[in-house]
């Protein structure tokens, strides 16, 4: 194998230079070329403007919908169509996540955790019933501590999450004392922690992300 000289490399380096150089003109003329207005389409807008074509709107126009028909049907005609409610067992039916069809599915990589949507033909038709002495929720701001146990009547929740505070049974309510995993003495605690570091009062911080998988009880308890 023969070895490089001096000189290859030189020659090498000149024709780097060269193409370099050669490029950067090529792309200066472009670029020149396309302010001139002949390298785009300003030329042929500054032509039409010139022939001075009028561009006032027409008298003529009709801005009314036209794919209805022409036939206009009476709100007295409308036919409504009534759908019936499930049956009763059906109140707490979520169809992507439906316990009884999840345990279906093999437990190999935890598929049977996923979403498992009803196939077209297993869709239900009628409306998921309330539960039973199911009444309006609570207003803002009460909704935020309160919630009527008829509505969603579980006490699983107020045992597996006692530690952390998360939410109690009180009488014919569920009450969420603002605990999380990282507070379980309240957020409202844990706010007036971060506010001796952060400067919350101020307006300084406009944005907070609230993220896990808790009750939003800190997003909720920054709000005041």
């Amino acid at each position: 194998m023969a070895n490089k000289t001096p000189g290859d490399s030189r020659t090498r380096s000149s024709v780097s230079i060269f193409i370099v150089a050669g490029m950067c003109c090529f792309f200066y003329l472009l670029g020149a070329w396309q302010r001139s207005g002949f390298g785009k389409g300003d030329s042929i807008a500054m032509e039409i403007t010139k022939s001075g074509v009028d561009c006032a709107v027409l008298s003529n126009l009709n801005f009314e919908t036209h794919h209805s028909g022409a036939k206009k049907t009476a709100v007295s005609d409308i036919q409504v169509k009534v759908i019936e409610p499930c049956k009763a067992r059906y109140t707490d039916y979520t169809p992507c996540q439906d316990q009884k069809r999840a345990m279906m599915f093999p437990r190999e990589n935890m598929i049977y955790r996923e979403r498992h949507c009803p196939a077209e033909d297993e869709k239900l038709r009628c409306l998921i019933p309330a539960p039973k002495g199911y009444v309006t929720p609570f207003p803002w701001p009460k909704s935020r501590d309160y919630v009527p146990y008829a509505n969603a009547p579980y006490k699983a929740l107020t045992v597996e999450k006692a530690i952390q505070n998360w939410i109690q049974y009180e009488g014919n309510v569920f009450r969420f004392p603002g605990g999380g995993t990282q507070f379980p003495q309240g957020a409202d605690k844990y706010i007036d922690q971060l506010a001796d570091v952060i400067p919350i009062k101020n307006g300084s911080v406009r944005t907070a992300l609230d993220t896990g998988c808790g009750v939003a009880s800190w997003g909720a308890y920054l709000w005041s």
